[in-house]
């Protein structure tokens, strides 16, 4: 077929790596290593003469199939699976940083990238500027002559802060940096950051690729230059996704389009009737119609996501809620089925000072939830009985 194929389609037939016994599922190899026909065949393998598998560290026919399928849904030339979300940003950061260069950073982002960054990134001698996601004018003004990349997730993590990948993209590229984008709150259905100028969308395969809980998973995707970096690196480090990790996200990414669609629809029901308690201070969700920022959503989102923050009076109200639901998981994860409920204060940027979070808008009275699939109706009258109590 010529004619371009919808994502939902891609999802389920965008890659396979087919045995000879054709099989109709995409097959499982557990294996740690490949073996070869003769010394030659070996050694055309390595000096990648001709394309092959040698081990399963550099690369395997199931994580092989997941990377094809992932590029495919973000309009990416390659992805490079790894084998969290964490290290995957990981790899985005230190493939291309060296002691002596300089980021800049959105002060919005989950709580262990935040560590990670402020605490790793920099013991390497590499500087850091934190400024708002949806400032532009901190993103110039922050700029030195060694900036070398900007980093940031959009939506934000969990206050829904919607950054201007076109205008950062111009911004970066106009000094020679790569703007890297967490896709992990939206997935590569609802927004591929490469379309509006990113160069390497990054994701948490364990939220909502996966969508079950079951597995952890990272994965970038980007130009077949960048990714061939990023997975010289992933190599050489061991941070290579699991081939019975790679199956299960398999299935996960054939599902995602119907989940995500219905998890949206779920979500903006659940942020238009949490602003309407009057408990409920504020609420943070992209798809609602009032969002500050709607504008630049309808023109970079696929819908509004399936996180939605919202604020109670203070710590000990927040409590009481995460307390008293009954079908809502007290997890952190997000992305799953089952919708979970969390308090970052204490949870997911517990680890951060006071002040760090202050700073992010991460506020002692800021509830989470991740919306699933359960029947919206449920979930409603759940978090009505949390809210009374």
């Amino acid at each position: 077929m010529n004619k371009k194929l919808h994502p939902q389609t891609l999802a389920i037939r965008g890659g396979k790596e087919q045995t000879e016994y054709r099989e109709h599922n995409q097959a499982l190899f557990l294996t740690s290593s490949f073996m070869w026909e003769s010394a030659q065949h070996a050694a055309d393998l390595f000096s990648k003469k001709i394309k092959g598998f040698t081990y399963t560290r550099t690369a395997n026919p199931t994580t092989a199939a997941f990377e094809k399928r992932i590029a495919a849904l973000e309009g990416a030339e390659r992805a490079v699976a790894t084998s969290t979300g964490m290290s995957a940003i990981q790899a985005a950061f230190f493939t291309f940083l060296k002691a002596g260069d300089h980021v800049i950073s959105s002060r919005s982002l989950f709580g262990t990238t935040v560590g990670f960054i402020n605490n790793i990134v920099t013991k390497f001698g590499i500087e850091v500027s934190h400024v708002s996601p949806v400032d532009v004018d901190e993103w110039k003004a922050a700029i030195k002559p060694n900036t070398k990349l900007f980093f940031l997730e959009t939506p934000s993590n969990p206050l829904g802060e919607v950054a201007d990948l076109e205008a950062l993209a111009e911004l970066a590229h106009s000094i020679g940096a790569l703007l890297v984008v967490d896709n992990s709150l939206l997935s590569p259905v609802g927004s591929q950051p490469l379309k509006h100028g990113a160069d390497i969308s990054v994701s948490s395969a364990t939220k909502a690729i996966d969508g079950h809980g079951r597995v952890m998973g990272g994965v970038l995707a980007g130009s077949e230059e960048l990714m061939t970096q990023v997975a010289i690196y992933c190599n050489s480090c061991g941070l290579a996704m699991s081939p019975f990790n790679a199956w299960q996200l398999l299935s996960g990414v054939e599902t995602l389009s119907l989940r995500m669609e219905k998890q949206f629809d779920n979500a903006l029901k659940i942020a238009q009737w949490l602003q309407q308690q009057p408990q409920v201070q504020a609420v943070y969700y992209t798809g609602l119609p009032d969002h500050p920022q709607a504008e630049l959503i309808r023109k970079q989102q696929n819908g509004g996501g399936i996180v939605i923050g919202f604020e109670v009076a203070d710590q000990e109200a927040a409590w009481k809620v995460v307390d008293g639901v009954a079908l809502f998981s007290r997890t952190a994860n997000l992305g799953d089925v089952r919708s979970t409920i969390t308090h970052p204060w204490t949870t997911t940027h517990g680890r951060m000072q006071p002040e760090e979070k202050l700073a992010a808008n991460i506020r002692p009275g800021l509830i989470r939830l991740s919306v699933g699939l359960e029947y919206i109706d449920d979930l409603i009258d759940d978090l009505q009985q949390a809210l009374n109590k």
